[in-house]
């Protein structure tokens, strides 16, 4: 199940001994000085590539500082957490700026062909005889010239108006952006450069407190309250990890679960004891994880750790315990009785419920409006919908399934694409209604599974979108519970034939991605009007859809697809 962390009640300072508060405060500053310490060496060692010191770096701390070996090894293991963490933050953004030259680059190539297009037909009207390519947007009707866009049409009286207020037009704005993209190419290459050979650092106490004693007025007028408040940043956090061969899994401290008091011995070795702790969501599994570990009597290969923690909040401290809990014996992890497939949108969850033999018994949506909402609302709103599908989770018996999103790249993958699009991958909160999810399922003891998102919504859209008159969204919600459930999705028998025959036998994904590119120009609605599973009655692309159904720059985009099999 993981590591689990549990908050304790409030402690004010004003209810404890003020030596036991300067105590507390004193550890607090040595052991952060020790890991920041411990972390600069290892930072100044990797930059230079010279070891700074004659002993281990636990050695060098625990002397330098005077720490015992326990409050060593925590402020050791914190710095050496912050660096792998700092590491794997470096690889996220390198994989980042490779996702941004590659849709740049992508822009490029296609902006490139577009400005080679308009300088051939620009050719052709110099020679006079103006033309245009087949699947262009320009079309030359009688003495008019028309450009088509998906949401308008521009007519051209004659061919000097077009020629010079479109295509000349269109060719220098070509120029332009190419020039820029070109300029934001090289920015990118020379970030990832820097990226892949700079050694990461951290600012403890955040950068954005650094920076403030020169852009807050507060602290631009006094210095030393910006000191202050940066000191409490700094200093306020200590975990101390634990030990499975210790009698209570920690060293330093000791919890008393029937009396509820907390002891621990400090760096300047005061014994500190706090009375009336307890944990207000989560009392009875503290208890029970540190009595278990005190009557184990295999410590040294049954035994569990247990860590603590102290958090500085200026009136009162904060005492969490953290430790591995073990995972449920009783989670439904059965699909003997089907599934609920979700497919988490902007704005809300579609929602299907598959039975054992992969049939759609009913799908519905779960809407919510998260415009404008600050952080904890849209938390709270997608809280309330999760509950509710759990809900249906627990009265259908069967699991959840979801897809398996990366949405920091696809944020990234895109920026040149549909404005209205990117807004709403923008807005797409995706973590949180995930980890909602799969926080009220373990709390009802329902397994959630995650699914590869490839192709869901395209399968959803042409394959079960008309057939079961339901939504796009609720389409790929089906299909996302039946490939959980190991269920294979075939193209319908017309697409099936205008595969070329070089992927006829290949895996049914490439099939879904030449089809999917071949018909990526047809808008969503026109798919209620498809014949994809008319076999007898289908001769060519032109009856793909019904009469009527597309405009003609739809029926321009299907020149693309090329049938492998019969006359198209």
């Amino acid at each position: 199940m993981g590591i689990k962390a549990y908050f304790s009640n409030r402690i004010y300072k004003n209810t404890i001994l003020d030596e036991n508060v300067d105590a507390i405060g004193h550890a607090l500053f040595v052991f952060n000085r020790a890991k920041q310490f411990a972390f600069s060496t290892a930072t100044k060692e990797k930059r230079s590539g010279l070891k700074k010191r004659d002993k281990s770096l636990h050695l060098t701390v625990k002397n330098r500082f005077s720490l015992d070996d326990y409050y060593t090894n925590s402020a050791v293991q914190e710095a050496k957490a912050k660096e792998k963490s700092l590491d794997e933050l470096k690889k996220l953004y390198m994989k980042n700026k490779e996702t941004q030259i590659k849709s740049i680059k992508n822009k490029i190539k296609k902006d490139k062909s577009k400005l080679t297009s308009l300088k051939k037909i620009k050719k052709t009207f110099r020679n006079g005889k103006p033309s245009s390519p087949q699947n262009s947007r320009m079309e030359k009707l009688g003495n008019y010239f028309v450009v088509q866009f998906k949401n308008k049409t521009d007519l051209y009286y004659h061919t000097y108006q077009f020629e010079h207020t479109y295509l000349d037009t269109e060719i220098k704005r070509l120029h332009t952006r190419i020039g820029f993209l070109n300029f934001k190419l090289n920015k990118y290459e020379d970030s990832l450069k820097s990226l892949k050979t700079k050694i990461p650092s951290v600012v403890f106490g955040s950068k954005k407190q650094f920076q403030a004693q020169y852009t807050v007025d507060t602290y631009i007028d006094n210095h030393k309250l910006w000191q202050k408040t940066w000191e409490e940043n700094r200093y306020r956090k200590m975990v101390i990890s634990g030990r499975k061969d210790s009698r209570c899994g920690n060293f330093v401290f000791n919890y008393d679960g029937t009396n509820k008091v907390l002891r621990f011995k400090t760096p300047k070795g005061v014994l500190v004891e706090i009375e009336n702790l307890y944990f207000p969501y989560g009392q009875e599994k503290v208890e029970s994880r540190i009595l278990a570990q005190t009557n184990c009597k295999n410590k040294k290969n049954y035994g569990k750790p247990v860590a603590w923690a102290i958090e500085d909040w200026g009136e009162y401290y904060i005492f969490k315990t953290m430790f591995d809990e073990e995972s449920k014996a009783f989670v439904n992890h059965s699909k003997t009785y089907g599934a609920i497939g979700i497919d988490c949108n902007v704005d809300h969850f579609a929602v299907s419920n598959v039975n054992s033999n992969g049939q759609l018994l009913g799908s519905w949506s779960l809407k919510f409006d998260l415009k404008g909402k600050k952080s904890g609302q849209t938390t709270k709103i997608i809280e309330a919908e999760a509950i509710e599908v759990i809900n249906i989770a627990t009265r259908t018996n069967k699991p959840i399934v979801v897809e398996k999103l990366n949405t920091t790249s696809s944020k990234l993958s895109n920026p040149y694409g549909n404005k209205k699009a990117n807004r709403m991958m923008s807005a797409f909160a995706y973590k949180k209604m995930l980890s909602a999810i799969k926080s009220r399922a373990e709390k009802e003891d329902i397994a959630v599974f995650e699914v590869n998102p490839a192709y869901t919504s395209q399968i959803g859209k042409m394959k079960y979108m008309k057939r079961l008159g339901i939504s796009i969204q609720e389409a790929a919600s089906f299909v996302i519970a039946r490939r959980a459930m190991g269920f294979k999705e075939k193209l319908p028998p017309v697409l099936g034939t205008l595969l070329p025959e070089k992927i006829v036998g290949a895996h049914h994904w490439v099939h879904w991605k030449y089809i999917s590119n071949a018909l990526k120009g047809i808008h969503t609605n026109s798919y209620y009007h498809s014949n994809f599973f008319n076999l007898d009655k289908f001769r060519s692309t032109n009856e793909l859809f019904d009469s009527g159904a597309l405009t003609d720059l739809e029926i321009k985009g299907l020149l693309k697809l090329k049938n492998g099999k019969t006359a198209s």
